[in-house]
């Protein structure tokens, strides 16, 4: 079964149970699949499924830290319950220490000296870790490799 199918099928099970907030966060998955596969005019594979829904992890962290800012708790325990309904759907994360093996792998490999290999380096790395790996994560480890 592949990634679309078991968000539809979650999603058809969360009507049933009637579960407001995974219904909630899989119709706007949904909503952003159909949007990317009539963009790119053909279906989408499990990988730019994995892309659409580590973007939505990442729009409601950064909003995390506005709602830090405000002081609001309620908003930031329901972006937090979200992300965790959308981890569901995401590969294994990678740890630090396979992330950095990688990257020094590719410095090697690219013979990559400094800061000014950044955007090379990060074009080569982004296709391994898309959805692996938090990229903010990846870019940060980079940049003190490079230093």
């Amino acid at each position: 079964m592949n990634l679309k199918d078991k968000i539809n099928d979650d999603l058809k099970k969360a009507m049933k149970e009637k579960d407001k907030e995974t219904l909630s966060v899989l119709r706007m998955v949904k909503a952003d699949i159909q949007l990317k596969s009539i963009d790119k005019k053909e279906g989408l594979d499990d990988n730019d499924i994995i892309s659409i829904i580590s973007k939505q992890i990442k729009l409601r962290r950064d909003s995390n830290e506005e709602f830090e800012k405000g002081n609001r708790q309620d908003l930031i325990e329901k972006n937090n319950s979200e992300i965790s309904i959308l981890n569901r759907y995401m590969p294994k994360q990678m740890e630090s220490d396979e992330i950095e093996k990688i990257i020094d792998e590719k410095i090697k490999e690219t013979h990559a000296e400094d800061m000014s290999n950044m955007g090379m380096l990060m074009k080569e790395l982004k296709p391994i870790f898309v959805g692996k790996a938090d990229m903010s994560v990846v870019s940060r480890i980079l940049k003190d490799k490079l230093k």
